[in-house]
């Protein structure tokens, strides 16, 4: 099952961001085989991130939010609110994605 995790960003999170960098991306490449999709969200001008979006595959809410909170960033508090959905996966073109 797919699962979207929309997270937006605590004020401490730019704060925050460079000390706790490293242990994040570790993390995610640590869960590779169930991640579909991750990314910051950035303000307009991309100067700023406000959050992240991220696309899991595993097989239940419970998985989806043991992802989620398993990440360092989560657990150093630099969330204010997360929402996890479930989704199909409708079209799949991840060409459209490359240079961005």
């Amino acid at each position: 099952m797919l699962w979207a995790i929309s997270r937006v960003a605590a004020p401490t999170f730019a704060a925050l961001r460079e000390k706790g960098l490293q242990a994040h991306l570790d993390y995610l490449h640590s869960q590779k085989s169930i991640l579909v999709l991750s990314g910051g969200t950035v303000s307009d001008d991309g100067k700023d991130f406000n959050g992240s979006l991220l696309i899991v595959n595993v097989g239940s809410r419970a998985d989806a939010q043991a992802f989620a909170d398993g990440d360092p960033f989560a657990k150093a508090g630099m969330f204010s609110k997360v929402t996890i959905t479930r989704m199909r996966k409708g079209q799949w073109n991840p060409q459209a994605a490359e240079g961005a």
